[in-house]
């Protein structure tokens, strides 16, 4: 992937190394964010009280760190991909009468964050939270990607990036509501349409972005094998069969691996938003 003359707008909040004064990093984890998740979007329960129940301590206010533009690479590339998704978004909601607005920014971090839906772990893995309309990343993840998960490569990254973004969209659009009304259990729960409608909209983001960039970011057809690799790596399937040998169908929260390299390439080869309705389609 080609991205080193992709437009940087620098809406990037870089709090890494500043840590969280009296937050253990053992308690909450990946439980405690998906059941955030679960309570917000299909009971309406703001995520921070869940997290605040579910680590049995309040949380801290969220922190404010450096805003604006990075100097290393790491952060540069992240700088790159958010930018480029207000490029492609802005013009492709507009036909659809919703007017984009990035989110309130890009959080580096490490280890932990405060927000504005309770304490933000690495070990949760990069994630949006509609509170504060921030999307959060611990840079250390992309170690994780590729050898706990074998999703090599920076379009991996720029996937993962493009699908929390994606989660920044349904919060303007009001996916959350169809989300509430088909529940939070099951294949076909609400949960799960919710993720898949974000793989779908990280495919679109990949369609559009080598137009939209002027030529500052190219994505080739292996980029695109990248993606959809990645995409398979995180399905529930995959992760529940390497974590504890059996897969529970009932338990899933994102997807299969099937499903959500179908979403993303159904994003990609539309490259239309419309082609997203996971909460209309009868199968997934």
């Amino acid at each position: 992937m080609e991205w080193g003359g992709g437009r940087r707008e620098g809406n990037i909040e870089d709090r890494r190394g500043m840590g969280v004064g009296g937050v253990g990093l053992a308690g909450g984890g990946i439980g405690a964010v998906v059941l955030a998740a679960v309570g917000y979007f299909v009971f309406g329960i703001n995520p921070e009280t869940t997290m605040s129940v579910v680590n049995g301590a309040q949380q801290p206010a969220a922190q404010e760190g450096v805003r604006g533009s990075v100097s290393d690479k790491e952060g540069q590339f992240i700088d790159v991909i958010e930018t480029s998704n207000t490029d492609v978004w802005g013009p492709l909601l507009a036909k659809h009468d919703v007017n984009y607005r990035p989110p309130a920014a890009v959080v580096l971090y490490t280890q932990a964050t405060g927000t504005g839906c309770g304490t933000g772990q690495s070990a949760m893995g990069p994630f949006y939270c509609p509170a504060d309309q921030k999307v959060y990343l611990d840079t250390s993840f992309w170690n994780e990607l590729e050898s706990r998960f074998g999703a090599k490569g920076e379009f991996a990254r720029a996937y993962v990036i493009s699908h929390e973004i994606g989660h920044h969209i349904q919060s303007l659009t009001g996916a959350g509501d169809e989300t509430r009304r088909l529940g939070a259990r099951g294949a076909e729960s609400g949960s799960v349409r919710l993720e898949l409608q974000a793989d779908c909209y990280a495919g679109v983001w990949a369609r559009h972005a080598p137009e939209t960039s002027g030529g500052g970011i190219q994505i080739s057809k292996a980029d695109i094998e990248d993606g959809l690799g990645a995409a398979a790596a995180v399905g529930d399937d995959a992760i529940q069969e390497q974590a504890q040998g059996r897969v529970m169908p009932d338990s899933f929260t994102h997807g299969t691996s099937a499903q959500r390299m179908r979403w993303f390439g159904k994003g990609y080869d539309a490259g239309d938003p419309g082609a997203c309705d996971t909460f209309g389609a009868r199968t997934l």
